[in-house]
């Protein structure tokens, strides 16, 4: 593994930007290599088989473009593959479900915790199995909430549709006593504010991402593969759908442009 090498990160679509940010707020002087999977987004309804297969598809096209870790910041791609891609790969593989259950467990108090996710993540079992292993006395609720990345991907973040959607899903949870929500989809964070106005000040809202970051320093650390080149870190933004599709959510959610590559590692299959 060359220390030089990029970050590899990837997700479905724009999702996983919001783990982009928080790594490049912890790891300023690293290289970014990211894969929005958009021509076959949204994940959460796929089977995991399937979503299993595309992000072992998208970890070793990273893996050959030089990325010296890889980043799957995606929560349903990490229920379907994460084991399969660290069996797989030579280089180090982190995801995002024990990052959100760690980062859980140090504020929740009450314990019952839950978790708003895609279908696929929630189907899969992945975080209540994290969960009762770390915590045997939890009570975990989940709620899947298919029309929550439809929206953020248009940029409907902060109006009323985003609100109505958000009490759909959040308030029968709320309602059941959680004091802590895992937003169990890198999508999420960017509906923060509405699921906050619907649980209120009380409830804990965990971002993995967060916590994924510090893991990725620790990592980079205990491997020797922090980045020290002088030259400034380059940074690349790669899917396999329209790109303009992909920049224009990416202008929205951020407020500002990015350069974003087109690549077909799928063989042009839908």
């Amino acid at each position: 593994m060359n220390p030089e090498g990029p970050i590899g990160l990837f997700d479905s679509g724009v999702g996983g930007l919001t783990v982009v940010a928080r790594v490049r707020q912890c790891l300023p002087d690293e290289s970014i290599l990211y894969f929005g999977d958009t021509a076959h987004l949204p994940y959460g309804p796929r089977p995991l088989a399937e979503v299993r297969e595309y992000a072992l598809r998208i970890s070793r096209y990273l893996v050959a473009e030089g990325a010296k870790v890889v980043v799957i910041a995606c929560n349903t791609s990490t229920a379907a593959a994460l084991e399969a891609a660290q069996a797989e790969l030579p280089v180090p593989v982190i995801g995002m479900v024990e990052q959100g259950v760690r980062a859980a467990l140090a504020v929740a108090r009450n314990g019952c915790v839950g978790v708003v996710a895609t279908q696929g993540t929630v189907r899969s079992g992945a975080y209540e199995r994290a969960f009762l292993a770390a915590r045997p006395d939890l009570t975990v609720v989940q709620q899947a909430c298919p029309a929550f990345v439809p929206l953020v991907e248009a940029g409907a973040t902060d109006g009323p549709e985003a609100l109505a959607t958000a009490r759909e899903y959040v308030a029968p949870m709320s309602a059941q006593g959680i004091d802590t929500i895992v937003l169990g989809c890198t999508h999420y964070p960017y509906l923060a504010g509405a699921i906050r106005a619907v649980v209120g000040p009380d409830v804990a809202l965990v971002d993995p991402a967060e916590e994924l970051a510090q893991a990725l320093v620790r990592l980079l650390d205990e491997r020797g593969l922090r980045r020290t080149a002088p030259a400034e870190p380059a940074h690349r933004y790669l899917v396999s759908g329209d790109p303009a599709v992909f920049v224009e959510a990416a202008r929205r959610l951020l407020g500002r442009e990015i350069a974003v590559e087109r690549v077909d590692i799928f063989d042009g299959e839908s």
